[in-house]
């Protein structure tokens, strides 16, 4: 069928009601669409039976993973490309980056033309998910016993593979890239100039315990110990994570200050704690558990303390009861993960009893960072795909290119929200001069 390419760039203009915008190739060598663009390949007509058998996101993600559609050239320009004439109903649905944007090209509901789609895939039974996608899911969201398997699945993959991807610092979280590191700041300048930053909003002191809840591989809990003479308990659900972090604190010589623990933050009883970091984790944490989460950061922290919670943040809805988590992201990334309006997060805090001091917007720096995470993982491809699959590596590749786009336009934030605990006498502890709070005798 060498007009294969051109019966499915018809198909996408149809339901875009506007010309594709990138190249297509099909399974049988047939092109369509503009030249000089970026290819979108269909590898395998399987990846159209995916499609009709789980129309829109779902059906595409198993494709993508499973390397039956695939995109040469510039991913990024793809992305954008693709994301710039999606029709504003898909975008009212919570989708991001490629899923959202691609899944016009096979939801046979748009098109109202199964028939079409099916005389060009040919029939077939539904080809079976890939292995990467999550086990079905046991028990309410958000237990403690749910959430410990779900972590498991994202962060358990390989601290090697997880060395690739980060670097040398492991850390997981948006880095902070500031001008006096000048044009040729590296990912590891950005992420200890961000450890630093939340040291010094924490305003941390030597003697003083700090909680570092999600700690991954316990470079938070680290830095605070060695460069400002604090006690550090970090805590993961990730034994892997867990393992590597000890190791690391026996090498820096800090196992007289930085205790890690395979612990949820729910399970800590040994507060209270001078000051709590939570960086990327509340993204975990659910709508339904995040009350209970600022009730019981709030309850570790000694009056005076305070609370630095680093959270990715997503725009408000127009109607909230729309709002359903990504279907790509659930399914391969973070199952059960849930973003939530920066304006919500601070009212939960604030409900707890924390006095919200200040908020910094971090956007742009996180598409910074997950550029030079995708740079590391393409750089080293091949050895990605030995310590994971390769089903994995494109998952991690796509997520964070497309979590980069969403950065950049503004569709995803990330934000530092600094809380205190105040005294029952209204006492913060804190100067009430902006720039002050974060002026602090350095330990190191």
């Amino acid at each position: 069928m060498s007009d294969t390419a051109a019966r499915l760039v018809a198909l996408v203009r149809e339901g875009l009601g506007v010309p594709f915008p990138l190249r297509l190739r099909a399974w049988d060598g047939s092109e369509a669409g503009p030249p000089q663009q970026p290819v979108v390949v269909v590898r395998d007509r399987r990846a159209l039976h995916r499609l009709m058998w789980r129309p829109g996101e779902l059906g595409l993600a198993r494709a993508w993973v499973a390397g039956e559609i695939d995109v040469e050239g510039d991913l990024y320009q793809a992305l954008g490309r693709m994301s710039d004439v999606v029709p504003e109903r898909y975008r009212a649905r919570g989708r991001t980056g490629l899923m959202r944007a691609l899944s016009v090209l096979v939801d046979v509901r748009t098109f109202n033309r199964a028939a079409r789609l099916l005389a060009v895939a040919g029939p077939a039974l539904p080809p079976p998910p890939p292995a990467e996608e999550v086990a079905r899911r046991h028990g309410a969201r958000h237990t403690l016993r749910r959430d410990r398997a779900v972590v498991s699945h994202h962060y358990d993959v390989g601290n090697d593979f997880y060395a690739l991807v980060l670097g040398p610092s492991m850390v997981y979280s948006c880095g902070y890239w500031t001008a006096q590191d000048g044009p040729g700041a590296t990912l590891e300048d950005a992420q200890r100039d961000k450890l630093e930053l939340i040291c010094r909003k924490l305003a941390l002191r030597p003697g003083q315990r700090l909680l570092d809840v999600g700690c991954g591989w316990g470079a938070m809990a680290m830095h605070a110990a060695e460069h400002h003479g604090v006690h550090a308990v970090g805590v993961t659900l990730s034994a892997e994570q867990a393992t590597l972090a000890r190791e690391r604190v026996a090498a820096a010589g800090l196992t007289d200050r930085v205790e890690i623990r395979v612990q949820d933050y729910r399970e800590v009883t040994d507060g209270p704690f001078d000051a709590v970091s939570s960086i990327g984790m509340a993204e975990h944490v659910g709508a339904c558990r995040y009350q209970v989460y600022a009730n019981t950061l709030h309850r570790l922290l000694r009056p005076g303390g305070r609370l630095l919670n680093h959270q990715i943040a997503r725009r408000p809805l127009p109607d909230e009861q729309t709002y359903r988590t990504n279907t790509f992201i659930d399914r391969y990334v973070f199952p059960d993960g849930e973003l939530a309006p920066l304006g919500r997060t601070v009212s939960l805090l604030e409900r707890a009893g924390f006095e919200v001091r200040d908020v910094e917007a971090l956007r742009e720096h996180y598409a910074l960072t997950l550029r030079a995470w995708v740079a590391n993982l393409e750089r080293h491809w091949a050895q990605a795909v030995r310590l994971t699959s390769p089903g994995r590596a494109r998952v991690w590749r796509l997520y964070m290119a497309a979590s980069a786009l969403s950065f950049e336009r503004n569709r995803l934030g990330v934000n530092q929200v600094l809380a205190v605990r105040t005294a029952p006498d209204g006492v913060s502890g804190m100067p009430p001069v902006r720039g002050a709070w974060a002026v602090h005798d350095h330990a190191g």
